[in-house]
């Protein structure tokens, strides 16, 4: 059974589990992750590590190690944009269909003091899910990257 710590600003982990962290989400995310650095800047955002709002941190293990991560970011903001973001949720793949997401998603939605909001690819199985658990499809999410 996997075992939940949840780090919140300020509240950093150790260096190597703080390592160690960043290289499960960049490993696991497969597909659907970021550049390392993009997801240590996230995890430092959430952390307060580097000028932010802070956030928080959720991490599960078992004895063989870390089975899921997820990080989430606060926005700063409030009703007309939700309190927090999901950036980040991954699982481990000796652990995917065992219950561990549901734990985390569980974990997050009491850790989280308003609403959370979170982006998911259309073809992202975590989406049913997200689904099962409340969240909906709001909006259609469009950007546009500057490009150098």
């Amino acid at each position: 059974m996997s075992k939940i710590t949840v780090y919140h600003s300020g509240s950093l982990p150790e260096e190597q589990t703080y390592n160690d962290l960043i290289d499960f989400l960049h490993e696991q995310l497969e597909q659907y992750g970021d550049p390392r650095h993009d997801i240590q800047a996230c995890v430092d955002f959430a952390l307060k590590r580097s000028p932010s709002f802070g956030g928080f941190i959720t991490l599960t293990a078992d004895d063989e190690g870390i089975t899921g991560v997820c990080v989430v970011n606060n926005t700063g903001m409030k009703g007309y944009i939700p309190e927090h973001i999901l950036v980040y949720i991954a699982t481990h793949r000796r652990v995917r269909g065992t219950g561990v997401g549901t734990l985390i998603m569980n974990s997050v939605i009491q850790q989280a003091e308003g609403d959370i909001a979170l982006h998911v690819e259309p073809d992202n199985p975590a989406r049913k899910l997200y689904e099962k658990l409340g969240f909906t499809n709001k909006y259609l999410e469009m950007r546009r990257v500057k490009t150098a």
